[in-house]
């Protein structure tokens, strides 16, 4: 919930560099949307922050996958870690976000990760793969394949601290692991897991030279226009 309408069309216009070879989806507030999707000349995709679990009806202050999509965005980010907290969304929750999303044409970007708590306990690796094949569980493979996974580890999230390249790694393998125990390993390997806790120009290119890391779910510093250019530098390298 950042930017005004005239900042999210400052930040669009000023912006330097095009998504060319790599692709970047950007999901601001609902408000913005159609003012985002008539500036996508530079390529970037364009996702909602949420959606809702119906596809129409008496459901007020909700968008329907098949709204969003009917307006040509691309995306949703579903069950981030805001979400769970804030407004207690579980991941069965979740799982039927994801299959209005995909009954809609349009990707879901499932979000998972642990908590401080769950880490120090020993617990993040159990608790990231009930997250997972909870949420995603009856998805076929080919469905799968349109789904994107992003690792946000919630004590890294807007915290200033970010998970060692190790520990990112470590968890996107175990992922694949999760998914290629469930899918197989075509899907495990082809499916794009990003990591999302505290992406900066600092570390960015760091953590997407990980051989298991596809990508970021970055949060403030996508917020400034420079930050947000090197990241999506930092990805082309």
């Amino acid at each position: 919930m950042n930017l005004l309408a005239t900042e999210v069309e400052a930040f669009i216009l000023q912006c330097a560099v095009q998504a060319g070879e790599v692709s970047v989806m950007i999901a601001p507030s609902a408000l913005y949307l159609e003012r985002m999707l008539s500036l996508k000349s530079k390529g970037f995709w364009i996702a909602a922050q949420d959606v809702s679990v119906h596809e129409k009806g008496a459901f007020t202050g909700e968008c329907s996958a098949h709204q969003l999509q009917s307006m040509g965005v691309e995306g949703a980010i579903v069950g981030h870690s805001e979400r769970r907290t804030y407004h207690h969304e579980d991941d069965v929750i979740i799982g039927k976000k994801v299959v209005a999303c995909l009954s809609a044409g349009i990707t879901p970007v499932y979000c998972c990760g642990e908590t401080l708590t769950e880490r120090e306990s020993g617990k993040h690796f159990s608790i990231v793969e009930q997250q997972v094949l909870t949420a995603l569980q009856n998805r076929t493979a080919e469905e799968m394949l349109k789904i994107i996974i992003a690792y946000e580890p919630v004590w890294a999230i807007g915290t200033g601290v970010t998970a060692s390249n190790e520990q990112a790694e470590e968890m996107h393998v175990w992922i694949r692991s999760c998914i290629e125990k469930q899918w197989g390993a075509a899907v495990a390997n082809q499916i794009p897991i990003l990591y999302g806790g505290s992406v900066n120009p600092g570390n960015a290119a760091a953590l997407f030279a990980c051989p298991n890391v596809d990508g970021g779910l970055v949060g403030g510093a996508s917020l400034k226009n420079a930050d947000f250019e090197a990241i999506i530098q930092a990805a082309r390298s």
